[in-house]
């Protein structure tokens, strides 16, 4: 096994000898499928038999439910990613990591390697619970959960792709905050406060939606093709005098992908250059 391979057999160990990876996956379980499962049975047929359904087609409620995944638990990967290489920070491992390779650039490439796998398992983990319990609801509803569409199943190869990303976004910034504190509390202030603010703020005028579609949220849910934010207009009639504007789902991959690159190239000119103590 070459030094990568050495370097991403310990990144993964050292995760799974710890609770934090799995406790992760649970929320994101039990989370992504209670918002899956509250859309599914609202914008669906069940919904509409008691009054309160809506009036989009079947392929606009299966890629909303079903992109819950990533629109809901992309903080999961993003958080484990930042907390792999804040970790070593704050418990003091870093000397001996260093001491078994102390070429950083290998680290830091088998920190990356082990964020994005396991930004793809929590991506496995969020679609068993919209994809499962989402198209379960649907077709207890009589609707069509539409499983077997080729663009279904295209959704959810690149719900896994965003949150591989995802999990590489947060290597980079656990590399570059290096304080955990500070890395967690940054990542949820962006994430759940400043970033649907500004997505919000920012549809009501033309330029700034050119603008907000660049955000990492914006450009995730583009990547996969569906999201919360993008169907704010169809679910709200009183939001239909808002401007939207999204990336294809390449560019969002682009976006995304080049996020991840900067910050971890950032992280390896500043802070992983540095003397440990």
């Amino acid at each position: 096994m070459n030094a990568v391979g050495r370097s991403v057999a310990a990144e993964l160990l050292r995760v799974v000898s710890t609770r934090i990876w799995w406790i992760l996956g649970l929320v994101l379980l039990g989370y992504t499928a209670f918002v899956a499962a509250f859309l599914a049975f609202f914008l669906g047929d069940l919904g509409a038999a008691l009054g309160g359904g809506s009036s989009l087609p079947p392929r606009a409620v299966a890629d909303l439910v079903y992109s819950t995944a990533t629109s809901v638990g992309y903080l999961v990967p993003v958080l484990l990613g930042a907390l792999i290489v804040t970790s070593e920070h704050r418990h003091r491992t870093l000397t001996p990591t260093l001491l078994a390779e102390p070429r950083r650039g290998v680290v830091v490439t088998g920190k990356a390697i082990a964020g994005a796998a396991f930004g793809a398992l929590y991506g496995v983990v969020g679609l068993l619970a919209s994809v499962g319990l989402g198209a379960a609801v649907i077709a207890v509803g009589g609707g069509d959960p539409l499983l077997g569409s080729a663009e279904t199943w295209g959704l959810i190869l690149r719900a896994l792709l965003a949150m591989a990303l995802w999990g590489l976004v947060g290597v980079g910034l656990g590399g570059l905050v290096a304080n955990q504190v500070v890395a967690i509390v940054l990542l949820l202030v962006f994430t759940q406060f400043l970033e649907p603010i500004l997505r919000l703020v920012g549809a009501v005028w033309e330029w700034s939606a050119e603008v907000g579609k660049f955000l990492p949220g914006a450009a995730s849910d583009a990547l996969v093709g569906a999201g919360l934010f993008g169907s704010l207009g169809a679910l709200d009639p009183s939001a239909a005098g808002m401007h939207s504007a999204a990336l294809s789902w390449w560019q969002g991959g682009l976006v995304l992908a080049a996020l991840a690159a900067v910050l971890l190239v950032l992280s390896r000119a500043t802070t992983w250059r540095r003397d440990v103590a």
